[in-house]
């Protein structure tokens, strides 16, 4: 321990127990006098071991010397235990992620892949990265000799792009969903470059039930014939057909290429269907259900075409050098998470809180999208032909109110992405701080309160 930890360190001892005072100096909730037990008592369970002992926390967060920044992490923290988180691509890691992420793999350089680095002092980073492969393998029961996994990619949109550069050639067409009917930047749209770089084939949903008509997206792929086809989204609350998507792809000879960036926690406790029977490569980011930190990893099936080997040399020497270690090193202890009984239940109850927060707002008068959700993410039409309110205004006054939302499109949506007619809203980082189904109810109507009353105002 350090002097500087030390100096705020008192003990006392009663009836057997220490009781222990720290007002400085500690991580997220573990004062650095943790460490100093580790050290002292090694070889002993440290968590057995401070079952007696009472530790009383002043602050959150190691003492800096950059008190701006000190400031802001501060303030930061203070905003987002104060609001109602419903962003559905956000979510709240644990402490050991945070720990692995502010770890000393920080400092180190690695680039290349296990066993073949171009620094030297590479034994841990090996050893690490080997087994945040075998655990994400492990996490969706996939065979090590049918499946590889790039675990280098710094996050989703720079891992969409490197699938696409090891597959296509310039100019190849990408059959991806609709920017405004659900998907992403990174499907193709032309403002990103993957709009630039390859030509989108967008498909939508079907216009009276807003869910994806695949007798259509069929149609479109025998007449335009893509490379490859993108089953994903970021904003489309049913469940995808996998198979479906597979057989119009294979019909067209277009590689499928999932992107359940913001499923994959469902997926992995059991909650959503699974692509990987159906799909040649397979991405997600790590941040959204997965509760890990923001980075990304791509699978790709082992086979003749040799996929797998082309991704990592389009994620390196490609579009990056040296990895994140410290990324990864948090990535991997997500996945050790993610693999327990807890985050199961944890997934089943972002399902249950998902189905009541929709059941309710449908029930206070607020038009769903698709009627429903499958998954963590509504999909709220807050316009509703002009007798409601925009997403955007709708957004900011929940956000004055304490609950965080995002504007979004609606699929048709006659305004402007900017100003758009809805908001999109997930379950899964309330989930994570243990809200259930009567409280999403609670949440419901107070969203329903805050927006009714900027719509009679109006």
């Amino acid at each position: 321990m350090s002097h500087a930890a030390a100096r705020h360190v008192s003990t006392t001892s009663t009836t057997g127990k220490l009781s222990i005072r720290c007002n400085s100096s500690f991580w997220n909730g573990k004062c650095e006098l943790y460490d100093f037990f580790a050290e002292c008592f090694h070889g002993y369970s440290i968590t057995s071991f401070l079952f007696p002992i009472q530790l009383h926390f002043c602050y959150s967060q190691v003492i800096m010397k950059d008190k701006k920044v000190e400031k802001l992490i501060k303030n930061e923290q203070k905003r987002q235990k104060s609001v109602i988180n419903l962003i559905a691509s956000e979510n709240y890691v644990s402490d050991d992620v945070l720990k692995a992420l502010g770890s000393e793999f920080t400092n180190k350089y690695a680039e290349g892949y296990p066993g073949k680095r171009f620094y030297g002092g590479n034994e841990h980073i090996d050893e690490l990265e080997n087994l945040t492969i075998e655990r994400a393998l492990a996490l969706f029961n996939l065979d090590p000799k049918k499946w590889a996994v790039n675990v280098q990619a710094l996050s989703g949109s720079p891992a969409n792009v490197a699938v696409y550069t090891a597959l296509l050639p310039y100019g190849a067409k990408i059959m991806g969903m609709s920017l405004d009917q659900g998907g992403h930047l990174t499907h193709g749209f032309k403002a990103s470059v993957t709009g630039k770089w390859w030509k989108q084939i967008p498909y939508g949903v079907d216009k009276k039930k807003e869910v994806i008509n695949y007798k259509e997206l069929a149609e479109i792929a025998q007449c335009e014939k893509p490379e490859l086809i993108v089953a994903g989204f970021t904003a489309y609350p049913r469940i995808i057909d996998w198979k479906k998507f597979k057989s119009i792809a294979d019909s067209v000879g277009a590689y499928l290429h999932v992107d359940m960036s913001h499923i994959a926690g469902l997926v992995a406790g059991g909650e959503y269907p699974d692509p990987f029977k159906y799909a040649d490569t397979v991405m997600t980011t790590v941040h959204k259900t997965l509760r890990g930190p923001r980075s990304a990893l791509i699978f790709s099936r082992i086979d003749e075409r040799k996929i797998n080997e082309k991704i990592d040399r389009a994620v390196f020497p490609g579009l990056q050098g040296g990895p994140h270690m410290n990324q990864i090193a948090a990535v991997a202890v997500a996945l050790y998470e993610a693999k327990t009984t807890a985050f199961k239940k944890y997934a089943q109850q972002v399902i249950k809180n998902a189905h009541a927060l929709s059941s309710e707002l449908q029930k206070l008068g607020w038009r769903i999208i698709s009627g429903g959700t499958d998954s963590h993410l509504i999909l709220i039409d807050t316009w509703m032909d002009g007798k409601g309110i925009s997403g955007k205004t709708a957004s900011d006054v929940l956000e004055k109110n304490g609950i965080i939302v995002n504007k979004n499109t609606i699929p048709y949506d006659a305004r402007s992405p900017v100003d758009p007619s809805g908001i999109r809203i997930g379950t899964a980082a309330e989930t994570t701080r243990g809200k259930k189904e009567k409280d999403m109810i609670k949440i419901a109507r107070k969203i329903d309160l805050i927006l009714r009353k900027v719509i009679q105002v109006s």
